[in-house]
């Protein structure tokens, strides 16, 4: 037990929760094939996560960082880090296997913990529950803020003001609240033309 608790430490086995080649639904890269990795474990609690089971680490397999980048590898060249909250751990040996075997890494996380590893596209979505450390606003290649009330327009343009000036803005509807909030969030955008929708497309499409 004590070497698999090390080996979590140290970013050399991780809790996997699922993998799989898909399309990417949301955000910049919508429309594009990738290969996820879904990392167990998140400590943000959203009430509306899509995917709660991530959030406790134990139920999930520990694998092997080497296992894990030679098979997303063999699958496609662009992977996506996602969770749970993927920075919960350290994923730089992970992210520096995946390069050297050509792959361009992208995350999705709430910006939570700490960025670790060198990472090509930082999908920040940041949550109420738990705000984003203050590095990561700098480094975020795009905002997604789910929209899940009228109040998340403020904390939209809360995280927009920190966020560099080179980010994409994006706003998503939260998937259970999303006929009500959509036209919403179509007024807003087309008041504020900065922002752009994201939809998680690959639901409508009815795929992983």
């Amino acid at each position: 037990m004590s070497e698999k608790i090390t080996e979590l430490e140290l970013g050399l086995s991780l809790p996997v929760m699922e993998h799989f080649y898909t399309i990417q639904g949301e955000g910049r890269h919508t429309g594009t094939a990738a290969y996820f990795i879904r990392i167990g474990g998140c400590d943000v609690g959203c009430h509306w996560c899509d995917v709660k089971e991530s959030w406790d680490p134990g139920l999930h397999p520990v694998s092997k960082v080497e296992d894990i980048a030679k098979i997303a590898a063999a699958q496609a060249k662009t992977i996506v880090l996602t969770g749970g909250e993927p920075l919960m751990w350290n994923l730089k040996p992970l992210i520096k296997l995946l390069k050297e075997s050509g792959c361009t890494v992208h995350i999705e996380t709430s910006g939570a913990y700490p960025l670790s590893g060198h990472i090509d596209w930082i999908c920040l979505s940041p949550k109420k529950n738990a705000l984003p450390v203050k590095d990561i606003y700098a480094h975020a290649h795009e905002l997604k803020v789910i929209i899940y009330n009228q109040h998340d327009f403020i904390f939209a343009e809360e995280q927009a003001s920190q966020i560099n000036e080179n980010a994409l803005l994006y706003l998503q509807p939260e998937w259970s609240n999303r006929e009500k909030m959509t036209p919403k969030i179509i007024d807003y955008v087309m008041k504020n033309p900065k922002w752009h929708i994201s939809l998680q497309t690959h639901k409508y499409l009815n795929i992983p």
